[in-house]
């Protein structure tokens, strides 16, 4: 179908007060040759929105172009159906942002000439893009869900799918299901008043899984192997000798947490050297037996010390605290108090921490007579009736000994993914049928496990995507995730379910997940320019891209997030977007007008990530903080696409610098495409050598990091930038 382009210019907001709105239209018509083009003074309202559709149902406009606002608002008031469409935002990036006395000609041309510069950079854009068309597999896409672990995490994931009408199929390497809470005797509190340990909910929910008909178990089976991508994930399970391949949408993993092996702790606490130290697992058992005794002597044990942080926090084992420890010795405490009428429970600790409602559980123990010292235990040793305890006090500053029946130590959890460092510079992994240990054993190119961040645990973006890996379709839900304990542990595996509904419902769309969801492009390749240089596939974060055995990228649609690093570290420009090219931002910034050395103008190119840079260039407006008239703001996926030719084409162009922002990357990253800023940021230490081969200097490029809530300090940056710029001599291609 011909593509027709309508260009719709919003009057509101005092939109039509401050600018020449005719003049913005001639650009469109006259310019740039954009057949329909309107005002209206409320685009958004209803009448606007009906004289847009009344042009596509008539005119046969299937393209538009809507000039007005940021396009963050008001997004369901223009959600038309239409592809290919840009918002085109003069309001909250130019008369928000522009300080403009009345009277002053000079201000309001400046402003002017901003507004006409982005309804020019609109129109090219529209005219650059195509149609999407969605990826359609040549098979069927999966809906079911595949999620690994029979504990509590997988459990309830399993269930909450099943709810929703999807199918999950529950894989279990032991022979039973229930994990580590089927050993536990009791649970903290879960609801209201929080003070009263709790029945195990195992049988309950149990139950519920075993009897829901969208629910198929399969225990004593293991993944052997993972091949495909998101809606086309053909696992292969492994029972015993026999193996079976199961095709399913998406997947989570809740394998739970490993215990802290205590045969590693400090002799000093005596783990391995008595028999009346123990862990907390093994007391969970010993109060589930209904018998809390000594093991020596099989003696009733009346005072019991508990050892939080044994092994953590502690920067030759655990250096994280592990965040359910403290609940559960204080659950533990309890069984011991509620055990006997003169029993006593002593809790040796660096920092009691009870998160949420914990709190109250906290001052139940204290108010039953649990004692609480701050210190640490200095020496264990076997006692003619027990053990004695060396505890340096911190509080009252002095060491003592101390007689008890057991010592029980609180050691932290660790996460039983199989992870992988995702900057190691090749992370290639040879890829083998049969993986011991792994719980997915991927078929992917960039390894068989997932990407950690710190301390094993998979990556996840921690702000907003919590449940997210940096694999499409594969959630980690519950400790196998971060330490926490069984609320949370349930509440996470809900929310990662639902994570997996999400992505099979959109890959059987062709559109993305987060965080471009529902975009329906996705990257093609000119496969006869590649060089098989490798970029594409080594820098993708999500290990979107395989090779063949010659080096081609071979693409999996499905595992792409649209964020277009492939696209920007491709040195032949082979990879575009129908919606998004290196050609289509090249024509955006080559289209803006440059004013003459003369006229004592710079012309500033900003680059903004439109994840956070966006929003908080939105959040100046509302502000009303001004920013320089002299900068240019072109919005990008992420600052992972951007392209290097981009910075030679602006400074051919005769801009006088360019700033990009991107999301502040680094160990607390919170690019939403894990790794783009600091790609970009690599990319850029090599601009050097293009300002060079133009001889100009390197000050005119720079790159910041920027947070969403960064609208207080911005104005300053760009500000600070465009000063900068402003003394050294115009851009000597100005006049080319």
């Amino acid at each position: 179908m011909e593509k027709k382009i309508g260009c719709y210019i919003c009057t509101g907001c005092g939109i039509g007060e401050a600018l020449d709105v005719k003049a913005l239209g001639n650009v469109a018509a006259k310019e740039q040759k954009i057949p329909v083009v309107k005002n209206h003074e409320f685009l958004c309202g209803s009448e606007g929105i009906q004289m847009i559709q009344k042009d596509m149902s008539a005119e046969g406009v299937n393209a538009l172009i809507i000039v007005g606002c940021s396009h963050r608002v008001k997004t369901e008031e223009f959600r038309l159906g239409v592809a290919q469409m840009d918002r085109v935002d003069i309001r909250d990036k130019c008369l928000w942002v522009l300080d403009v006395p009345e009277g002053n000609e000079t201000a309001e041309e400046d402003r002017q000439m901003m507004a006409e510069d982005y309804v020019r950079c609109g129109c090219v854009k529209v005219k650059k893009m195509n149609q999407p068309n969605p990826f359609a597999a040549s098979t069927p896409f999966s809906k079911d869900v595949l999620v690994v672990g029979g504990g509590i995490s997988g459990l309830t994931a399993a269930l909450e799918v099943a709810r929703t009408g999807y199918n999950a199929l529950l894989v279990e390497k032991e022979e039973t299901l229930g994990g580590k809470v089927a050993l536990m005797h009791k649970v903290s509190p879960a609801r209201a008043p929080y003070n009263k340990l709790e029945e195990n909910p195992l049988p309950k929910l149990l139950a519920e899984v075993k009897g829901n008909k969208h629910i198929r178990i399969m225990n004593n089976t293991v993944v052997q192997k993972t091949v495909g991508a998101p809606g086309l994930f053909d696992v292969t399970l492994k029972n015993g000798s026999a193996t079976s391949v199961e095709r399913v949408g998406g997947i989570v993993i809740a394998t739970g947490y490993r215990s802290y092996d205590p045969g590693k702790l400090d002799k000093r606490l005596g783990y391995g050297s008595s028999p009346d130290v123990l862990t907390s697992m093994e007391f969970e058992e010993m109060a589930r037996s209904g018998k809390i005794v000594r093991k020596s002597d099989g003696k009733p044990a009346r005072r019991v010390a508990f050892a939080l942080c044994a092994g953590q926090r502690d920067s030759s084992h655990l250096e994280y605290c592990s965040g359910a420890c403290c609940t559960y010795s204080l659950k533990q405490a309890l069984y011991v108090i509620e055990n006997h009428p003169e029993a006593s429970a002593y809790l040796i600790y660096q920092e009691i921490r009870t998160p949420g409602q914990m709190e109250d559980f906290y001052r139940k123990v204290q108010n039953e007579g649990g004692i609480f010292i701050k210190g640490d235990i200095g020496q264990v040793s076997q006692a003619p009736s027990g053990l004695t305890l060396e505890v340096d006090d911190k509080l009252l500053r002095q060491k003592a000994k101390m007689e008890v029946d057991l010592l029980v130590l609180a050691t932290g959890m660790e996460t039983t993914v199989d992870t992988q460092d995702p900057n190691s510079a090749s992370p290639v992994g040879k890829q083998v049928d049969d993986l011991p240990g792994s719980v997915l054993n991927l078929q992917y190119r960039q390894g068989p496990g997932l990407p950690s961040l710190k301390n094993n645990f998979p990556d996840s973006h921690f702000i907003c995507f919590p449940y997210e890996t940096r694999r499409t379709g594969i959630y980690v839900a519950g400790p196998a995730r971060r330490p926490m304990g069984i609320s949370a542990s349930t509440t996470d595996a809900a929310g990662a379910a639902l994570k997996a509904i999400q992505v099979v419902e959109s890959v059987a769309r062709g559109a993305a997940v987060h965080p471009r969801a529902g975009d329906l492009s996705f990257p093609s390749f000119r496969e006869e320019g590649c060089t098989q240089c490798k970029r594409c596939t080594e820098e993708c974060p999500f290990g979107a891209i395989n090779e063949d055995e010659k080096g081609n990228p071979l693409f999996n649609p499905t595992r792409c997030r649209r964020c277009g690093t492939c696209m920007g570290a491709c040195p032949q420009k082979i990879i575009s977007f129908a919606n998004y090219s290196v050609d289509m931002i090249g024509s955006m910034l080559k289209e803006m007008e440059i004013p003459e050395a003369d006229d004592e103008k710079p012309r500033i190119l900003v680059f903004a990530c439109e994840n956070d840079a966006i929003p908080a260039i939105d959040m100046v407006g509302r502000n009303r903080t001004p920013l320089s008239p002299y900068i240019r703001i072109i919005p990008l996926r992420c600052m992972g696409s951007m392209s290097l030719v981009w910075i030679a084409d602006a400074m051919s162009k005769g801009y006088d610098g360019v700033l990009l922002m991107g999301c502040r990357h680094g160990t607390d990253y919170q690019c939403h495409n894990v790794r783009g800023s600091a790609l970009a940021e690599i990319r850029l230490s090599k601009v050097s050598e293009t300002l060079d081969r133009l001889q100009l200097e390197s000050d005119r490029v720079k790159m910041v990091e920027v947070n969403i809530m960064d609208a207080e300090t911005l104005p300053k940056v760009i500000n600070d930038f465009v000063a900068a710029i402003s003394e050294l001599d115009p851009n000597p291609y100005k006049e080319f």
